[in-house]
Order: C-alpha cells, then structure tokens, then sequence
C-alpha cells in the first residue's frame, strides 16, 4: 500500500486479498471453520497463526481482516480489531486493559451505553473511575494520577456536541503513563486526526458513518499492534464479540463511499445549522463548525469539517420538541446516526433516558433537545422541512 495514497483512494482499495480467481469486488468468506492439511499445520498454527492463516471465525476471518487493515489504514494506525457492535468495541477496549484496583478518568458527557460500561460495569469489578467536566483542562490536571491507568472520552459528545481539546487532554494523560481511549464516532474517520492528536485507542461505531446507510451492526478498535494482538484480540476471541464476515463486507463496500457521502452530509449540516442559527423557536443551535459553539476554535483545529449532527434545543420543552418531530416530513424519527437518510432523535426519552434529570440535566440534555443526523437529501429540501415543523412549535 502506498503511503503516498490519499485517504479517500485508501478507503477504496486498502487491505484488499484476491484469491485465486482474481475477483473485483471483495470476497465474502461465510465460513465458522478452516481446514487443515495435517495434524502438525493445526498444532502450528495454534501456536502461531500468520497473517493469511485462520483457525475460527470467532478469532478471525479473511474478510473481517481485508476490513480491518482498511480502516487502520485510513486511521493512521498500525493495526485493528472489528467487533459485533460499537458498543462491544468500547466495551472490549476498557474491559480488556483494566483489572481490579485500576483508576480511569473519564468525561463525564457520554452516550447512555458508554456511561453505563463506566458506571456500572467496571466498577463492579473493582475499577475506579473519575468524571470530570471535558472541557476543563483543569480538570483533567487535577483527577489524572500517577496511578491512573486510562483516561476515555468522545471527541464530540453525544448528543450536545461538546468539543473537547483532544491534544491537550493526551498530553495531561501521557504525562502520567496513562492511555487515552477515545469514542470517535461523531469526528468520523473522514474528519478525525486523532493518532495526530496524541490517541493510544480509537473506537468506532462503524453502524455509523462507514456503513452510512442503516445495514448493519459493526464496530472496530484500532491502535497499535501490541494493544490490538496482545491486549484487545485475546479478551474479544474469547468473549465472543466477533464481526460476522457478512457484516465486514458491507462495511467495506460503505468504506468505498464513505469519504464522498461524509464530506456533503457535512457541508449540509453546516448550511442547515448557519441558517437555523438564532431562530426565534431554538433556544440554542449546536454544531462544532458554527462560530456561536461554545468550544468552535478547537472544534476547527482538530477537524477539518463539523461532521454531520446538530442538536437542536427547542422552545418549550417535550410537548414542543414532539410538535416538531412529528410534523417532521423528511426527516425520520429514529435513534441511529451517520445514516444516508436524515434522523431526528429525542434523546432525553430514548438514547438517555436511563440517566435521571439531574443528570441529564449536568449534560445540558434537556427535555427540547433533538439531536439531527445530516443525511444525503437535498440541502434545501431538509432546510424546508425543518423550518416547516418548527412551525408546529
């Protein structure tokens, strides 16, 4: 592979294995089980697999691994691990480096799931965890310790959008040997310099954005070798948490696509958030690349584009955040993101409603806020459909 490609030529043909038969398209290998010539090749490779050389679907898979090394490549790391979910990637990524005594610090501005892996699952395993403000460097400086083994954040948070300084964050953690895991699901991987930026993991929901168009589950930890084969592969080959082959070549059949239907969901959302700016029926629009965002400047320092969510917060609380998604014509009311049809999500009656209201409240989710996923329709056409159904409010 050359390194002189550019991403969006990477996310095409990176990683490819043709077999004998010289196919175009990437080949499906549905399969649980590998054969073996002798006795003595399955005790070898037992002991040892190279990289052409599988034993269970559960530990890997010809096309899992073509989808593996693209999105590795495309990320800037040396190597990777696809999962079932993107949860079982933040899941497998925290579970498979901590042990009973370890102390994390983490943002405390996360999406339900990954608040709930923090929460309530390592810490009944004798995991200490710390939350902080992402934003306050401060903060950061005065939770991290010399024992703290890991600090984990989303680049962008969900739903609100909070925009944290991901160099700045890596340097306070690197200062006292910790690794930084980071959920970067809404940078994207079009958008994201997170290795750049001082990232040690970086986790995808690849549901998102490399599949794009609302197929398939899947998700992918990338790092450096030694995390990915020494520390993640031997928990998910044992835990179970493995991507079905079929899933792995719909994600690379997405990847093919991902640069050009990112790039004009973000020019959309940053069109559609610039004029819904100030509207008398918002009381306050969110999107990293608007001038108004709280954290705009390091949002535009660390990407090159806002990606594809805005959050809406509108006048009048629940009642009027229903008018407006149902008189929603385009848009559809659903709980995915990254999708090439545009999705309107309530977060404080679905993704969050685990949390109590002052939690939510501490989060800025309140009981008006929708997120909106940008997807691929007419600029316009979402424009007037939005404006149209905050009519209703």
């Amino acid at each position: 592979m050359s390194k002189d490609w550019s991403p969006r030529t990477q996310s095409v043909h990176a990683g490819t294995r043709r077999s004998q038969y010289g196919e175009l398209s990437e080949a499906m290998f549905l399969t649980q089980g590998f054969k073996y010539d002798t006795p003595e090749q399955a005790e070898a490779r037992f002991i040892e697999s190279g990289p052409d050389e599988y034993i269970y679907g559960r530990y890997g898979n010809p096309t899992v691994a073509m989808f593996e090394e693209r999105i590795a490549t495309l990320e800037g790391t040396e190597d990777a691990f696809a999962t079932a979910s993107g949860m079982a990637a933040v899941s497998a990524a925290l579970t498979s480096m901590l042990q009973a005594g370890d102390h994390v610090v983490s943002a405390k501005a996360l999406f339900g799931s990954c608040l709930y892996i923090l929460e309530n699952i390592l810490t009944r395993y004798g995991v200490e965890v710390t939350f902080v403000e992402g934003t306050d460097l401060d903060a950061w400086r005065a939770a991290v310790r010399d024992d703290t083994k890991a600090v984990f954040l989303e680049t962008i948070s969900n739903p609100t959008l909070e925009v944290i300084d991901l160099t700045a964050v890596s340097e306070i953690a690197h200062a006292k040997g910790a690794l930084v895991v980071v959920d970067n699901v809404f940078a994207t991987p079009v958008f994201s310099r997170a290795v750049d930026q001082g990232a040690d993991v970086i986790i995808y929901s690849a549901t998102k954005h490399i599949d794009g168009q609302g197929r398939v589950l899947g998700g992918v930890i990338c790092s450096t070798r030694e995390f990915i084969r020494k520390t993640a592969e031997p928990y998910l080959k044992h835990t179970g948490g493995a991507l079905s082959p079929f899933n792995a070549w719909v994600l690379l059949k997405g990847l093919e696509t991902m640069h050009l239907r990112v790039n004009a969901q973000a020019d959309s959302a940053l069109k559609i958030a610039e004029a819904l700016d100030g509207h008398d029926k918002l009381t306050r629009t969110l999107y990293p690349h608007l001038n108004s965002h709280p954290q705009a400047t390091v949002a535009k320092s660390q990407m090159d584009k806002g990606g594809t969510v805005i959050a809406l917060d509108i006048k009048g609380g629940q009642e009027a955040a229903f008018r407006f998604l149902n008189a929603l014509e385009i848009v559809t009311i659903s709980n995915n993101l990254g999708d090439a049809k545009s999705i309107a999500t309530h977060p404080t009656t679905t993704t969050h409603q685990r949390l109590t209201e002052d939690q939510r409240a501490a989060l800025g989710i309140t009981t008006g806020l929708i997120r909106l996923s940008v997807g691929l329709e007419d600029t316009d056409d979402l424009l007037r459909d939005i404006t149209h159904a905050l009519t209703a409010v």
